[in-house]
């Protein structure tokens, strides 16, 4: 059992301390503090009885001479907590991104308990009152939805997020991902289609599309119908972004996901530069001239400038040629029918790729030997009704082991093949917000169904992710973990004789780094 003890001090005051039963004595195990006065007393009693774990008994022992000192035995009465500290940090953030001018306090509430405890809209209300916030209504919060369509907020965060990411930073090159969002719901509709899924689900989805700085700060966001090609998602995101802000120059960057000739024409025609990851397929054409005059040898680090062809089923193009030992420069001028290319071998790469080719192999080998019944996989050919190792297949592999390749339009005078490769890799960036949007600020179950209603809560987690993004990248750390260092730090009003008295939990020195990384002064 554990109980709160009130012993008298020597000097009249009383100290008020957790203590638990041990072996028939009683043990400290915190003091809580030492009060001077009736009204300290009351609120360090409160204090301790909040610090108990819930569902905990509680024995109040009375001291010895307390009624000498005249202290009265009724307990204060704690009328509001407040989370204040944390609130002040996500409110700060709201403001200083520049969202405080769409003015609706509701949407802002909605944005703010995202962060906090990501919930439905319903719930959203009770994760305010937790913290001490004067919700809005569930009504109103409803109606705060449909206002975020009618009065299009979603361009007001963009545009808000445009001017912080130009004046911290530059959007001169952006990074694009797209991912899904799958519903728990039986039957397809005009949005929410049932396509491919990279978690292998069969349930309607769609595809959300995401652009952000090289810093991973979200600038665009829109969501497509759940079986529309990937490549076919980028084009529009871009335009919206570039046409939003009056952008003319700037590199985008996506994943071979991307890598269609549709796409990359469109982007070189708009007057975009791009850098878009490329096909180990492909590597064999590429790289003709290298693999006749060197064959599968590569050093690590080694980086190859070359070209491609537009043509992405590269059978129509002769691009190189491969009697000529030095590859060719590209010049869009003089190979107007293709790319620059860039591949880099990486011995690390190549040991991880080995390592996947084995088991694929191995897996290859089982079916063929009839040891496992499976869809046919890689590595494996049927002739004649019979199932054989495709050891042809198996081998071309084995030889492109390491490398990874980039196509872009970018001239390598305005920039080498170092920082191509560079900038491809800041993707980790985008793949990093699309995995806060999913488990810090759970975009995902979505108790939405139609499309108005679906887009507005895009908005809500699109704001969520921008505060997020901006925390985390003043403090070093999580969203998730700012939120779970600030929240248990409270203030309590308790009421004693009809005074209302105001306690604080004590600032720790993790909530003190936070709060000194956001300059905030606690109020």
């Amino acid at each position: 059992m554990v109980f709160v003890r009130r012993s008298p001090g020597r000097s009249g005051s009383t100290k008020v301390q957790i203590a638990e039963r041990r072996d028939g004595r009683d043990v400290v195990v915190e003091h809580v503090g030492t009060a001077r006065t009736d009204a300290e007393l009351a609120v360090l009693m409160a204090k301790a009885r909040q610090r108990l774990h819930e569902g905990q008994e509680t024995l109040d022992l009375e001291g010895i001479g307390l009624e000498d000192e005249g202290v009265a035995h009724r307990p204060g009465l704690i009328t509001s907590k407040r989370s204040g500290l944390l609130w002040q940090a996500l409110s700060d953030a709201y403001a200083r991104l520049g969202f405080d001018a769409i003015g609706d306090e509701a949407f802002a509430q909605l944005v703010l308990a995202r962060i906090i405890e990501p919930t439905s809209k319903a719930d959203s209300v009770r994760v305010l009152n937790e913290i001490g916030v004067a919700s809005a209504s569930l009504r109103t919060m409803f109606r705060a939805l449909q206002r975020t369509q009618d009065h299009d907020y979603r361009g007001q965060i963009a545009t808000a997020c445009f001017s912080h990411a130009t004046t911290h930073g530059d959007v001169s090159l952006v990074l694009y991902d797209v991912t899904t969002l799958y519903f728990e719901a039986e039957k397809e509709d005009e949005l929410r289609k049932v396509g491919y899924s990279k978690e292998r689900r069969v349930d309607p989805q769609i595809f959300v599309g995401l652009l952000v700085d090289r810093h991973g700060f979200p600038l665009e966001i829109g969501c497509f119908e759940g079986n529309k090609a990937e490549t076919l998602t980028i084009i529009p995101i871009v335009k919206q972004f570039a046409e939003r802000h009056g952008i003319a120059d700037m590199v985008v960057v996506a994943d071979a996901g991307m890598l269609s000739s549709s796409n990359l024409n469109d982007l070189d025609e708009a007057g975009l530069r791009f850098i878009v990851g490329s096909r180990v397929t492909k590597a064999p054409k590429d790289l003709e001239s290298h693999f006749r005059w060197h064959g599968n040898a590569f050093t690590d680090g080694q980086i190859i400038d070359t070209i491609t062809p537009r043509d992405q089923r590269g059978t129509a193009v002769k691009v190189s040629d491969p009697k000529v030992k030095a590859e060719p420069v590209w010049d869009p001028a003089v190979h107007a029918k293709s790319w620059r290319a860039v591949w880099a071998y990486s011995r690390k790469r190549g040991v991880r790729d080995n390592a996947t080719l084995t088991l694929q192999e191995n897996k290859a080998r089982a079916v063929v030997a009839g040891e496992k019944a499976a869809r046919t996989p890689r590595f494996v050919k049927n002739r004649n009704g019979a199932t054989e190792l495709d050891e042809a297949s198996l081998a071309r592999a084995r030889d492109l082991v390491g490398l990874k390749g980039y196509v872009t339009n970018i001239e390598g005078e305005l920039m080498s093949a170092t920082e191509v490769i560079g900038s491809y890799h800041d993707l980790w960036h985008v793949e990093q917000s699309f995995r806060m949007s999913k488990t810090d600020l759970a975009a995902r179950p979505m108790f939405h169904h139609t499309r108005e209603a679906i887009e507005a809560h895009l908005t809500i987690v699109f704001a969520a992710l921008a505060i997020a993004r901006h925390l985390q990248n003043l403090t070093g750390l999580s969203i998730r973990k700012i939120v779970a260092t600030l929240r248990p730090i409270q203030q309590i009003t308790v009421r004693i004789a009809g005074h209302e008295h105001v306690a604080e939990d004590p600032i720790t020195p993790a909530a003190k780094a936070i709060l000194d990384a956001l300059n905030i002064n606690p109020q």
